[in-house]
């Protein structure tokens, strides 16, 4: 298994412990007797500010995910993963881990900031990735 295939499997524990955190808080909400079962709609914000952003966390990992994993798939069922490939996937789920801490942590406009450039970087390596797999696929195509 690459490197790569590990970091997605932490991706989705990442995202996994999450929706854990998030039930967590749901189950002590219930069973304290603050909140019935039904009264946490998706439509309507409630919970704390830490709740709120935790929740966002957690969809911000949702979304981000599916991307992250196509890139990764692919580049495994095509025999194109590689240690640059492998780097990568490290740096951008490391990056997207620090963005995640960031937001649970501060609003603080600074940290806002911080958040943006640990979304920026994780672009950026998946920006590199796919160019790197279509490199590696052209080139495959080339040889004879």
């Amino acid at each position: 298994m690459s490197n790569a295939l590990l970091f997605l499997l932490f991706f989705a524990a990442w995202t996994l412990l999450l929706v854990c955190t998030i039930a967590a808080f749901r189950v002590v909400a219930v069973l304290r007797g603050e909140r019935k079962a039904n009264e946490f709609p998706a439509h309507e914000p409630h919970g704390g500010p830490f709740y709120r952003r935790l929740n966002r966390v957690h969809m911000n990992c949702v979304e981000n995910l599916p991307v992250f994993g196509a890139v990764v798939l692919v580049t495994s069922v095509a025999q194109l993963d590689g240690p640059v490939l492998d780097l990568l996937a490290g740096l951008y789920v490391g990056a997207r881990v620090l963005q995640s801490v960031i937001h649970l942590i501060s609003t603080h406009p600074v940290a806002v900031n911080a958040r943006f450039a640990a979304f920026f970087f994780q672009l950026a390596c998946l920006t590199v990735m796919i160019i790197d797999v279509v490199v590696q696929a052209g080139n495959q195509v080339m040889v004879p």
